[in-house]
């Protein structure tokens, strides 16, 4: 009898220390790098650089485009009566002027792209560290990003977002 009590004692040590152990194997985080970006300080700092540059970009366009529209009204207005020589040397300034338009329009677009990927990449990185050092200290088996890691639905009691936030700003402030 005291055998038998021996080896269920026994057993159910090791089931418990077993469980104790598989729950803190099995500690998960997930965080949303976009409420990230638009929350943290980091990340809307970022989102004023890239607005700002985008509205200066915008500006110039918009006052190039204004100067074509202004031309284009010229051009019809007089071209009954300028002399064909004339109408053609206009309309090729007046597509030169659509081309040079464009490829500022282009040019503009790729520049703001980079930009972007310039300033998001940087905190990307950053939380990536903050995210692995958080891992770390605070034993975590996973960490995944919600988005990329296509995570459809998640509790919230594993998101670590609000936390990465409090550090990545804590970080960025001094």
């Amino acid at each position: 009898m005291q055998n038998r009590i021996m080896i269920f004692a026994s057993f159910l040590f090791f089931f418990l220390a077993a469980s104790s152990e598989a729950a803190d194997v099995a500690r998960i985080g997930v965080v949303d790098f976009q409420k990230i970006i638009q929350n943290s300080s980091a990340g809307k700092d970022a989102q004023a650089q890239i607005n700002e540059k985008g509205k200066e970009m915008e500006k110039i366009l918009k006052t190039k485009g204004a100067e074509i529209e202004e031309m284009k009204k010229k051009f019809d207005r007089e071209s009954l009566v300028m002399s064909k020589e004339m109408r053609d040397e206009k309309e090729r300034e007046f597509r030169i002027k659509i081309n040079d338009f464009k490829m500022l329009e282009k040019k503009y677009k790729t520049e703001f792209n980079e930009i972007n990927n310039k300033l998001v990449v940087k905190i990307k990185k950053d939380i990536f560290k903050l995210a692995k050092n958080i891992g770390k200290k605070e034993g975590y088996l996973l960490i995944v990003e919600k988005n990329s890691a296509g995570v459809l639905y998640s509790p919230d009691s594993i998101e670590i977002t609000d936390k990465i936030i409090k550090i990545y700003n804590d970080q960025t402030a001094k």
